[in-house]
């Protein structure tokens, strides 16, 4: 059973199978992928679907998939997950998000955050979230920065999942600690 979270705008919910193809496009929009990598295709995309389910499944939360209250409209995800690697500030968990293009701008990201922020605290019981990116991303360290995060220079870090001439490899790394 998931946990499903509310703000005053948004449902964070369990993922629902209409909610793939929506997803697979939003992860397919190179707006959105700009500090990604790459895109994802439709088993790309549907694979991390599977991932997030089996978290949930296995710990109790995850990465929830953000609903818009009054219309229905599946906008993305956020939540929290744990970095698949090794770094200084790992083990740890992560607050992060993905929303569609066309939902930016409207506060959904740092309102869904705080959501999930509580819930890291106060559900889990968790002393310190982070949060990651790439040093280019502004627009997630301002999201960051909204949540009370904050970043000091010496906890930045490559990330090792790219290669060391890759040019999103250097990330910057935000903290909160529980209030």
């Amino acid at each position: 059973m998931v946990d499903e979270l509310s703000t005053e705008r948004l449902s964070l919910r369990a993922w629902r199978d209409e909610d793939r193809e929506p997803f697979a496009a939003l992860n397919a929009d190179p707006v959105v992928m700009e500090h990604y990598p790459s895109t994802l295709t439709r088993d790309e995309s549907d694979a991390m679907v599977d991932r997030i389910e089996t978290r949930f499944a296995r710990d109790g939360w995850g990465l929830w998939a953000v609903e818009v209250v009054d219309t229905g409209e599946f906008t993305g995800y956020v939540g929290l997950s744990a970095p698949a690697f090794d770094a200084h500030f790992t083990p740890a968990v992560e607050v992060g998000w993905r929303l569609a293009h066309e939902y930016w701008g409207r506060g959904y990201a740092p309102e869904a955050g705080r959501a999930s922020l509580d819930y890291a605290f106060d559900v889990i019981g968790l002393d310190e979230v982070v949060s990651f990116t790439t040093v280019a991303n502004l627009r997630s360290q301002r999201v960051m920065q909204k949540l009370g995060m904050t970043r000091d220079p010496a906890d930045d870090f490559d990330h090792p999942a790219l290669p060391e001439d890759h040019p999103m490899r250097r990330h910057v790394l935000y903290r909160i600690s529980r209030p």
